[in-house]
């Protein structure tokens, strides 16, 4: 999908208190297809914890991003040998 669902931004910042529904507007959010962008940020108001997370809509990959190579059959093999 190029673009987020129901004309949402493709960079988003969700906010609330710590608690339940707030993860769960996350987790809604990595449902659609967003991606978290960075780690939360916390704060306390004086009464509760109050977090913030970025997400962000994948952009497409182009052509130029992808790694054109091979992997001899004999290298997997050698990983985890030591």
């Amino acid at each position: 999908m190029a673009k987020p669902p129901n004309d949402l931004p493709r960079y988003r910042v969700l906010t609330g208190p710590d608690d339940e529904a707030f993860c769960r507007r996350v987790s809604e959010a990595l449902d659609l297809g967003y991606v978290l962008h960075g780690g939360p940020a916390l704060t306390v108001n004086g009464e509760q914890t109050i977090v913030a997370q970025a997400v962000v809509w994948p952009e497409p990959a182009k052509p130029s991003d992808h790694v054109v190579g091979f992997v001899s059959s004999g290298a997997s093999s050698i990983v985890g040998r030591g």
